[in-house]
């Protein structure tokens, strides 16, 4: 196995762990968000349906987004598209230096 598989199967690795905490984390913020609106009023059924979908999607597309940043640059994706760029550079008419 190359050096950039053996990187990008760790960074795969470490992603699936993320997006476990993640998943728990979203959890944990529903329960805490549903928690807090019983304690200061009453909490209707569509009330707590959309506060958990709202949270927990909230969360984990933010956190997602964030982990998925992160996957990006560890697993050497960012480096290949960097290199293929420096590479090959492209110019329009009329644009960059001349």
């Amino acid at each position: 196995m190359t050096h950039r598989n053996t990187q990008r199967s760790s960074a795969a690795a470490k992603f699936r762990q993320m997006l476990k905490w993640i998943a728990l984390a979203a959890v944990m913020m529903v329960v805490a968000a549903l928690a807090y609106i019983a304690a200061i009023t009453e909490l209707t059924l569509h009330m707590a349906v959309a506060t958990t979908v709202g949270v927990f999607v909230s969360v984990t597309l933010g956190s997602g987004l964030f982990a998925l940043a992160f996957f990006s640059d560890k697993s050497g994706h960012d480096q290949t598209v960097s290199d293929a760029s420096n590479g090959r550079r492209h110019t329009r008419e009329g644009s960059g230096p001349s």
